[in-house]
């Protein structure tokens, strides 16, 4: 899609360039990322991607920013902790660049107060289907981390390809959820082989 320069000054050369960068990432990683490139890329010069990032590290920052902002959307209102997995595979599935820039903090500026705004949001989101659990769930801090990794972890697993033979084609939040269920139903510490 080849968009005119006049385009621009009418205040969506951010979101261009935030969309070409976002392609950049899913097609080829965070590595392949270059401020020249995508102002060529959205017809305009090598230095106007600057004016909005500053920098490359700028326009990461703004990606995983908008990323926090996205995970929240996606985990509001989730009707309990299996749920809320189940949305953070998806958030994956359908934001793997986002994704990918997200979790790598040497990517971007781990003190820019609109990221740690995001960030804040998207943890509370993530606390929120912890806190729910029954009264009387042990350690909740342990829990939340358990609960995350095993979704931070399915996500990865799928995103990077390790998850198409063991899925065989099912959709990966029902896939997850039936994971769940089973680590759910499982009778951990009962003491056998003991």
């Amino acid at each position: 899609m080849t968009t005119s320069r006049s385009t621009y000054h009418h205040g969506d050369l951010r979101q261009a360039i935030l969309a070409a960068a976002l392609d950049v990432i899913a097609a080829e990683g965070p590595g392949a990322l270059s401020l020249r490139d995508l102002a060529r890329r959205a017809g305009v010069s090598h230095a106007a991607p600057a004016h909005h990032f500053k920098d490359r590290t700028g326009l990461l920052t703004a990606i995983a920013t908008q990323g926090y902002g996205l995970l929240a959307e996606a985990l509001a209102d989730a009707p309990d902790l299996r749920e809320r997995g189940v949305r953070y595979v998806r958030f994956a599935v359908a934001h793997p660049a986002h994704f990918q820039v997200m979790f790598q903090p040497d990517l971007h500026r781990a003190d820019d107060p609109e990221l740690l705004a995001a960030k804040e949001r998207a943890a509370t989101e993530l606390r929120a289907g912890v806190t729910a659990l029954p009264a009387g769930t042990d350690a909740p801090r342990d829990t939340g981390v358990a609960a995350w990794s095993l979704a931070h972890g399915f996500a990865t697993l799928l995103l990077t390809r390790n998850l198409d033979a063991p899925l065989g084609g099912r959709d990966p939040g029902e896939a997850f959820r039936g994971l769940t269920g089973l680590l759910g139903s499982a009778q951990l510490g009962d003491g056998a082989g003991e």
